[in-house]
């Protein structure tokens, strides 16, 4: 929505004067586009902007934000529309570009933490169930961000023995609630 078509909504609410203030528009212009509407020249060239702004988003597969989209109007096209009115009409249209996301940090090797031997050298094969373990733990994008899933796999039968998922990568708690529930599902064979 719109500053003026809030303010056209609310009229008796606040005044004209407060609302044109708070959203930086001039009660001047309000009072002008209430009265006259928006000009169909200015339709009509937002029309045309939106259509190469659409090829441009298209081209470049929804990467380009508003200022980039901007650059090439003005490098391909030799439009000079200003990035506020470009901005718009991606919002309105909804060609915002999509947010890239980052891997989340799984390893830290800077540690000064000893590091564990190599105990099973490669060899995957186990005589009996709870005798070889393994464990990684892996990441998975949701709505809200990352979840961290970690699991202990029993190399027996390929079994998942214990799995815990957290929203930060802490060994204190995953990793620890993982052991507990493999310990519970298949106690290990100690010999």
């Amino acid at each position: 929505m719109t500053a003026y078509k809030f303010i056209w909504a609310n009229p008796g609410t606040w005044t004209v004067m407060e609302m044109a203030a708070l959203f930086g528009v001039s009660t001047s212009a309000y009072y002008r586009r209430a009265k006259h509407g928006v000009s169909s020249r200015r339709r009509d060239e937002d029309a045309r902007l939106l259509e190469l702004i659409r090829g441009i988003v298209e081209r470049h597969k929804r990467r380009y934000g508003s200022p980039r989209v901007r650059q090439e109007l003005r490098r391909l096209h030799g439009k000079r529309g200003g990035l506020k009115r470009v901005a718009r009409l991606m919002r309105e249209n909804g060609l915002n570009a999509r947010r890239g996301w980052r891997r989340p940090r799984t390893t830290d090797s800077g540690h000064g933490l000893g590091v564990c031997e190599n105990v099973l050298n490669r060899d995957f094969n186990a005589e009996g169930p709870g005798q070889k373990w393994v464990s990684d733990i892996t990441y998975l994008r949701v709505l809200g961000g990352w979840l961290y899933l970690t699991v202990v796999l029993d190399l027996f039968d390929r079994k998942v023995v214990g799995w815990a998922f957290s929203d930060r990568m802490d060994a204190g708690v995953t990793v620890v609630a993982t052991l507990g529930m493999a310990v519970k599902t298949r106690p290990p064979c100690l010999a």
